[in-house]
C-alpha cells in the first residue's frame, strides 16, 4: 500500500484531478502568471527600444559623435609583403622583385589622373580645405582634392614601371593613417616626411630622393571627414626613393611624420607618427 500511496502521490505533484491543479497551480493562477511576465517583458522590449531610439538620435550618420582623438596618426608603407615589414630580393631574379612591383601597380590605380579628374577637385595648394556644416544643414557628400600619381615623379610607375626595383633603386610609397578632422601641421607650415637609417645601419642607406620634393603632405588634403562625408578622398602619398644602398645586406630603416602640432609617440604607442621597415637587395645569389 505504501508504494501505491508513493506513486498516487507522485501523480498528484504533476495533476491532481480532486483540485484541477497542474504543478501546484490552477489554469487561472498559470493564466496570471504568464500574464505578468508576458506584460514584464514587453515592457523590456519597449524600454530597450526606445533607449536605442534615443541614444540613436544623438548619432550622425557621417561623424562619429565621441571620438577617441588621436594625437598622433600611424603610418604605413607600400609595397608590403604579406604582413611583415621586410623587402627583400634579387636584382637578378626577376620573380623576387616583381610582385612588389605589381604590388604598386594595384595600390597606384586608383591615383591614375584619369580616375582623380573624374572624381576629384583641383584645389588651391598649400591651403586647408575646409568645408564646414551650416549648423544644422550639413555640408554632405565634401568635395576632395585630386592626389594624381604624376606627383611621385620617379615613384609614380609611370616613367619606370618597375619602380626602381630592377635596378637596386627601388621606391617605398608612405601614408598617414585617417584621422577625422586632423590638420597635420599649423601657422602654415605642412607636414612632412624624413627617412633614416637605424643606429647600426648609418653608413648603409646611402642617398635618399622624396617625392613631392621634401616629402611633403600638402594641407589642401587636409581635414579629412570620414568616409560617408568624403566617398572619393585620396589619401596624399609621399615616395622616398633609395639611390645607393648598400647590397647583400640587412638595412633597418625609420621613416617618421614631422609636424608642428603632431607628438611622435604616445604612451599607448611608441610607434605612432613613424615605421620601420627592413630593406635587403641581394645582387649576388
Amino acid at each position: 500500500m505504501s508504494k501505491d500511496g508513493e506513486k498516487t502521490g507522485w501523480k498528484e505533484s504533476i495533476w491532481n484531478s480532486r483540485t484541477r491543479e497542474f504543478l501546484g497551480r490552477t489554469a487561472s493562477s498559470w493564466g496570471l502568471i504568464l500574464l505578468f511576465y508576458l506584460v514584464f517583458y514587453i515592457f523590456l522590449a519597449g524600454l530597450f527600444t526606445l533607449t536605442m531610439y534615443v541614444m540613436l538620435q544623438t548619432l550622425d550618420d557621417h561623424k562619429p559623435t565621441w571620438q577617441d582623438r588621436l594625437t598622433t596618426p600611424g603610418m604605413v608603407i607600400r609595397p608590403k609583403a604579406d604582413e611583415t615589414y621586410e623587402i627583400v630580393y634579387d636584382i637578378g631574379k626577376t620573380e623576387t622583385w616583381d610582385m612588389y612591383a605589381q604590388a604598386l601597380d594595384k595600390f597606384m590605380a586608383p591615383y591614375n589622373n584619369s580616375v582623380q579628374v573624374e572624381k576629384n577637385n583641383a584645389c588651391t595648394p598649400d591651403q586647408n580645405f575646409l568645408q564646414e556644416d551650416s549648423g544644422d544643414v550639413k555640408n554632405n557628400p565634401k568635395r576632395s582634392c585630386q592626389f594624381n600619381r604624376t606627383i611621385l615623379e620617379d615613384c609614380s610607375g609611370i616613367g619606370d614601371r618597375y619602380y626602381g626595383y630592377q635596378d637596386g633603386k627601388p621606391c617605398i610609397i608612405i601614408k598617414l593613417n585617417r584621422v577625422i578632422g586632423m590638420i597635420p601641421g599649423i601657422n602654415g607650415e605642412a607636414p612632412f616626411v624624413t627617412c633614416g637609417p637605424k643606429r647600426e645601419d648609418t653608413n648603409n642607406i646611402g642617398e635618399m630622393v622624396y617625392f613631392p620634393p621634401n616629402g611633403t603632405f600638402n594641407p589642401m588634403y587636409y581635414p579629412y571627414y570620414g568616409k560617408k562625408a568624403q566617398v572619393n578622398y585620396s589619401q596624399p602619398l609621399v615616395a622616398v626613393k633609395f639611390l645607393n644602398i648598400t647590397t647583400n645586406q640587412d638595412v633597418n630603416i625609420e621613416c617618421k611624420i614631422n609636424a608642428n602640432n603632431i607628438p611622435l609617440g604616445t604612451v599607448r604607442d611608441k610607434w605612432a607618427g613613424r615605421v620601420s621597415f627592413k630593406l635587403r637587395i641581394n645582387t649576388n645569389t
